[in-house]
């Protein structure tokens, strides 16, 4: 039985020719990531253990994205612990206030991951970066702290499941999308610990940004990953960033355990209503929803497409007056791009604050809290109760174009309802 594609990749950091489901590994690592949450941590455990350096200076990156600029004396202690440790380290890749950008966007951007690489993050949302062909997984301060250290991570090798996608989408429908509908179908333990591959001749109308979306959000059906085999787009991107594209394919007689086929031409712009990622359904059945607040940003959503896509809803028009409008560029290069594009006059002349990059409301950290009672309509990735709040607020799941739609509208609907285009 051949192997699947994230199995090749972890073979490959293994330096064995051959490995299988349910086998304990020891890989190496390109790339370890942590952010102000989550390396404090791994930096008191990296001391514990009586660690004298770091494995490669160039393959570390620590990213403070999600309580900067500090918020408060707890937040300005985090970030200083590890501010201390990437000076006394001389980490090359230590991103803070002023060229800081949420970090499932930050790292593609400046080339620090690729196709073919094999990254952990102490971040959930670690599997962005699968979008590229990578194997990436979010892992624990611990596992954090002892690659950094040594190079090296354990891993159960993943079961995969196949997603084959056909078709194209129709115009408002983007990466999001594909990606609601497919939890909405499988649940959010639908994957556990599962590598979800993502091919078929419909991964071609899916662009960049769309695919590292959807990797972006295969945790919350459980996933251990999300994967796309590297292609011409994939190549097209890296060129810019680090002149090298590995490509690693699937065998024809590689094992899934399951296989679903997804007509991409058939979904609808899509919302995940309260308090799960898979409570989805079609914008336009949900129902009259007044929202109070909408947050166009996030490692999910940030990216410049989403920007384009939201300006292109917004431009001309004006966000309710009952609806504050959050936007958030993912990086300072995105943030510049879309300035230069108009798109940040539109926002503005729309009636939306935007924020430098951070990602503050998506977890309830700042830039962005919910009162008890009020409802919130995001391009984020989670729902949970309390998520970005009051645990008696509620967040709606849904595209950048959605999300625009439902800043003018006060209510939830789509491009599509709101009419004019």
């Amino acid at each position: 039985m051949g192997m699947t594609l994230t199995q090749k990749i972890i073979a490959a950091h293994c330096g064995r020719k051959r490995i299988k489901a349910g086998e304990i590994v020891m890989a190496n690592v390109d790339m370890v990531m942590g952010n102000d949450i989550t390396s404090p941590i791994a930096i008191r455990e990296f001391e514990k253990n009586g660690f004298i350096d770091v494995f490669n200076r160039n393959k570390v990156a620590l990213v403070m994205d999600h309580f900067t600029p500090n918020k408060d004396i707890k937040a300005a202690e985090q970030c200083k612990t590890v501010r201390c440790f990437a000076r006394d380290y001389r980490i090359l890749h230590f991103y803070d206030v002023g060229k800081v950008g949420i970090e499932h966007a930050l790292l593609p951007e400046k080339g620090l991951v690729g196709s073919g690489d094999l990254v952990i993050g102490a971040d959930s949302h670690t599997c962005t970066y699968g979008a590229m062909g990578a194997f990436s997984t979010g892992a624990g301060s611990t596992d954090m702290a002892y690659a950094m250290a040594t190079g090296q991570v354990w891993l159960k090798v993943p079961v995969a499941i196949r997603f084959l996608l056909k078709n194209k989408p129709s115009k408002w429908v983007s990466g999001k999308d594909v990606i609601l509908h497919i939890i909405g179908m499988i649940g959010v333990s639908g994957a556990r610990y599962r590598s979800m591959e993502f091919c078929g001749n419909g991964v071609s109308s899916l662009s960049m940004d769309d695919r590292f979306c959807i990797a972006n959000m295969a945790i919350e059906a459980g996933a251990k990953n999300g994967i796309f085999e590297a292609d011409e787009k994939t190549e097209e991107y890296e060129q810019a960033k680090r002149k090298r594209t590995m490509r690693y394919t699937a065998d024809e007689d590689a094992e899934y355990e399951k296989t679903y086929e997804i007509d991409l031409s058939k979904i609808r712009p899509t919302v995940a209503c309260p308090h799960s990622p898979d409570n989805t359904r079609a914008v336009e059945e949900a129902g009259d929803i007044p929202i109070d607040q909408v947050v166009i940003g996030s490692c999910t959503n940030g990216r410049l497409e989403d920007l384009a896509n939201a300006a292109m809803v917004m431009n001309g028009r004006k966000v309710s007056k009952y609806c504050r409008t959050i936007i958030i560029p993912a990086t300072q290069k995105i943030y510049l791009e879309a300035l230069e594009m108009g798109f940040i006059t539109t926002f503005i002349e729309a009636g939306c604050a935007v924020s430098t990059p951070t990602c503050g409301p998506c977890l309830g950290g700042h830039m962005g809290i919910l009162a008890k009672g009020e409802r919130a309509a995001s391009t984020t990735n989670r729902n949970f109760v309390g998520r970005m709040g009051h645990p008696e607020s509620e967040v709606y799941l849904v595209s950048p174009a959605v999300a625009a739609a439902t800043a003018i509208a006060g209510k939830l609907v789509s491009p599509e309802q709101l009419g004019g285009f």
